[in-house]
């Protein structure tokens, strides 16, 4: 399929989707924004609940007409812990008392939510469905498609790519290296998947029919053109968006991001027990040597969730996950439409 005619079929007017940003920063405003400016804006859904993904939804069909994504995480959960989380729930204590929070406690781990998560994004029938993580089971797949959504999923190895095409997806975000926050690998250890976005573009095209999107390091117009010129039907962009003022992102989050003068980040599983890129601050620092210690994901997800949003509300960098990929120094302080404008714009110039 030519990239062109990928453009049609998802209904936007540049090869440029807005990465879904879970946990916040992909807020209904930040969404509609670039839809509205003929990208396509995508609600990072995996940690909302039912209620709020109608909610957000809702909110975006309000503020736009034009096509948007929806994102779940399709697999990783694990409710099960083999780990003692004696040492973690000490090192959290002394953060805890810093931040003048009460001493952490283990949460019991709720069953996966994408089952019902699911049902929330069916009933609200959005055009363009993705997922990250894994693979939804064939009933679930069946489902989304019968309810006309076009659906996108996440690979970062060739080998994972055609196991998304033999499922039926009708595109498939290459997940590069570069990219920030979770790495999507399902079928592999992450350290055999850390493969550089424009290699992974090629790879994957040369082995599916089926259109691939370009994820990872991508800041500007003209690393766009180059991942089309790979094989690439569109680019998708996380962190360029991050620090737009329509994202939600915390203020000491972005700020982090914009003084970026290089690219420092690292894979890290310290906030949320699963492989994810960011910029190093004082709790990785904390964790440095430790690495067993982390419990698995989601606990240690849930367990650093309160340090978090005390961190947040406090300007506190040290102890927030500042995700963000190897791009992070080329990011701009842009509302989102102009953003999306400026992208189309040097995308010419570079042609």
């Amino acid at each position: 399929m030519a990239a062109n005619e990928f453009l049609r079929r998802l209904g936007i007017e540049h090869p440029v989707i807005q990465g879904p940003m879970g946990g916040g920063p992909s807020t209904p405003e930040l969404v509609a924004a670039v839809s509205n400016a003929g990208g396509l804006g995508s609600l990072g859904a995996a940690y909302l609940t039912p209620d709020q993904i109608a909610d957000a939804i809702g909110r975006i069909n309000a503020l736009t007409d034009r096509p948007f994504n929806v994102n779940l995480f399709a697999g990783a959960w694990q409710s099960a812990n083999a780990l003692d989380p004696a040492p973690m729930l000490a090192l959290l204590a002394e953060v805890h008392a810093a931040l003048g929070l009460p001493a952490p406690t283990l949460p019991a781990v709720p069953p996966d939510p994408f089952d019902a998560q699911l049902e929330a994004v069916l009933a609200a029938r959005p055009p363009i469905f993705s997922f990250t993580f894994g693979i939804p089971g064939k009933d679930a797949m069946a489902r989304i498609r019968a309810n006309g959504a076009t659906i996108l999923g996440t690979a970062t190895t060739v080998h994972e790519g055609r196991m998304l095409a033999e499922a039926g997806v009708d595109a498939i975000v290459a997940q590069g290296a570069e990219a920030g926050a979770h790495r999507g690998t399902f079928a592999a250890p992450f350290e055999a998947a850390m493969v550089p976005t424009l290699d992974l573009v090629a790879g994957i095209a040369a082995a599916v029919r089926v259109p691939v999107i370009a994820t990872g390091g991508i800041m500007d117009g003209r690393a766009i053109a180059a991942a089309l010129a790979r094989g690439a039907a569109a680019a998708q962009l996380g962190t360029a968006f991050l620090t737009c003022p329509e994202s939600g992102a915390p203020a000491a989050h972005k700020q982090a991001i914009l003084a970026a003068h290089e690219d420092r980040t690292v894979i890290t599983r310290a906030f949320s027990g699963r492989p994810a890129r960011g910029i190093p601050n004082a709790f990785m620092a904390r964790l440095a040597g430790q690495e067993d210690i982390i419990l698995p994901y989601p606990l240690q997800n849930m367990l650093t969730r309160a340090m978090r949003t005390a961190a947040a509300k406090g300007g506190d960098a040290g102890f927030l996950s500042l995700w963000a990929g190897t791009g992070a120094p080329q990011a701009r302080a842009m509302a989102a439409g102009a953003l999306v404008a400026r992208l189309a714009e040097e995308m010419r110039d570079a042609r």
